[in-house]
């Protein structure tokens, strides 16, 4: 008899990896994690940039666990695949050897100058029109400029997105895969190609741009040296959809008139369209239109997320106030009444030297109290996420002219309970929260329906709803919630502008 065919997944999150062997089961996805391992960025040659052999250890090691684990399951291992973060890049030389450590979108580097540098080349509005890309500091377009004016390696051959780079170490592709590809905002809207005038008008490099193939694509074989090492056999590399918030909507049973938010370290509240949502209205909101696989566009917004109480939570261990995570949400929902709130976009709490300061200098600024507690402050930062869903979610449905009707969160986040409720209640809509891992799970299933296991997404999403458990949180405490929509409506307002 045949054993199990099971597909080795690596979802890269901001600082910390995570591997699994998974299929997709008569009854939904299975899931087995493999591995768990961290590469947090440090300041290298005046950048703060990722430890690429650090990063590189962790996938190395997950495939020699990944063979173990399956001996012992009795399963085959037939594919594996990366995902990750967008944005980041990595450069590699004529060897297919990496020049320098790939630099962290949380560097400095893409100053406000670097900013008005390409605006000054390309306004910002027909840089959005070119690209439907979301204006950030943190876009691949800005912090290639930034790198152009300090000086690209001239042993620089290539440009990788890190799922690419660890395709290449993997299997010696030389390939992005297109839902990455598309968070750079150097691709020409609606073409899955790179926009050479844009190129040629901002001065950068052109020719280190790979070709671009879609998820689902066979891109190699792993090397012989990886085989020998981790005991697989020289199973295909599969790119799944490399963008991790593309394979969570993959992952994700999405149904009509369902949006997402993948939360984590940034939250991304979008919807699954089939084609761009372009125009001055979306420009002035500052959307994004991503690539999703199998020709889907994921019509988006980037809002801070999680980041910002993990901050809270890293410096409050250090000053001896550490508190558990559960603790703080059972905290935070046991208090009686809002105790204020903020703009999680605003651009201070990308990467401050203190969030704490960050998060009571908004407060103070918008007339507010500025708490000391832990516990009073996980609840500002916990209900300005659910409130600025609610705003992002009441601009998707006018850009998009299409109702919101039920809200899925999946990721990490979908395990904050709080937040999913105050969520449901910010937004008036119901809110469906899981699969917690639906990245991982979405990588999977890429690879399924490249490996002829499925026969398309919608098939796999059939699958995949029969396994979710998703918990649903129905709107509550209308009139409060009400009230705490206008309170901060004048924050967003006050904070924005």
């Amino acid at each position: 008899m045949a054993q199990p065919r099971f597909h080795l997944a690596v979802d890269l999150g901001a600082a910390s990896g995570r591997a699994v062997l998974g299929r997709l089961g008569a009854n939904g996805l299975e899931l087995h994690e493999v591995h768990r391992f961290t590469y947090v960025p440090r300041v290298s040659g005046g950048h703060l940039r990722w430890d690429a052999a650090r990063l590189f250890e962790g996938v190395r090691f997950s495939l020699g666990r990944a063979r173990a684990i399956a001996a012992d399951m009795e399963v085959d291992v037939i594919s594996a695949g990366v995902d990750s973060w967008g944005v980041d890049y990595a450069l590699i030389d004529g060897r297919g050897q990496l020049v320098e450590d790939p630099v962290c979108y949380r560097d400095e580097r893409t100053s406000p100058e670097v900013l008005a540098s390409v605006f000054a080349r390309v306004p910002r509005e027909e840089l959005f029109a070119r690209t439907g890309t979301q204006i950030m500091p943190i876009n691949t377009a800005f912090q290639l400029a930034a790198h152009a004016r300090e000086g690209v390696p001239a042993a620089a051959a290539r440009l990788l997105m890190i799922p690419d780079l660890c395709h290449h170490l993997l299997c010696g592709s030389v390939v992005s895969e297109i839902t990455n590809a598309s968070t750079t905002g150097l691709i020409a809207a609606g073409t899955g190609t790179w926009d050479g005038e844009l190129f040629a008008r901002l001065d950068l490099p052109r020719a280190l741009m790979p070709d671009i193939v879609a998820a689902g694509s066979q891109i190699g074989t792993l090397r012989q040296g990886l085989h020998r090492e981790s005991g697989l056999d020289r199973i295909p590399i599969i790119a799944p959809a490399t963008h991790d918030t593309a394979s969570a909507v993959v992952g994700t049973p999405l149904e009509p008139g369902g949006a997402y938010i993948s939360s984590g370290t940034w939250s991304l509240v979008g919807v699954e369209r089939t084609a761009p949502v372009l125009g001055d209205a979306a420009a002035r909101a500052n959307f994004t239109n991503e690539v999703g696989a199998f020709g889907a566009v994921r019509f988006l917004k980037n809002v801070m997320g999680l980041w910002i109480l993990e901050s809270c939570r890293r410096e409050w261990e250090r000053e001896g106030r550490g508190r558990d995570y559960g603790e703080l949400i059972a905290g935070a929902a046991a208090l009686d009444d809002f105790v204020g709130f903020v703009y999680p976009d605003d651009p201070r709490f990308l990467n401050p030297h203190s969030m704490l300061d960050a998060v009571r200098s908004l407060l103070t600024e918008t007339g507010q109290v500025a708490p000391e507690a832990p516990v009073q402050l996980a609840r500002v930062i916990l209900d300005s996420l659910a409130l600025r869903y609610a705003s992002v979610i009441d601009t998707i449905e006018a850009l998009s002219g299409s109702p919101v009707t039920t809200i899925h969160i999946v990721g990490g986040g979908a395990l904050n309970a709080y937040l999913n409720q105050a969520t449901a209640n910010a937004t008036e809509r119901p809110v469906l929260a899981g699969p917690a891992e639906a990245t991982a799970g979405g990588n999977v299933v890429v690879q399924s329906i490249a490996c002829g296991e499925a026969g398309s997404l919608a098939a796999a999403r059939a699958v995949l709803a029969r396994g979710v458990r998703a918990i649903r949180h129905e709107p509550q405490a209308r009139d409060q919630w009400a009230r705490a929509r206008e309170r901060y409506g004048a924050v967003e307002k006050a904070s924005a502008s």
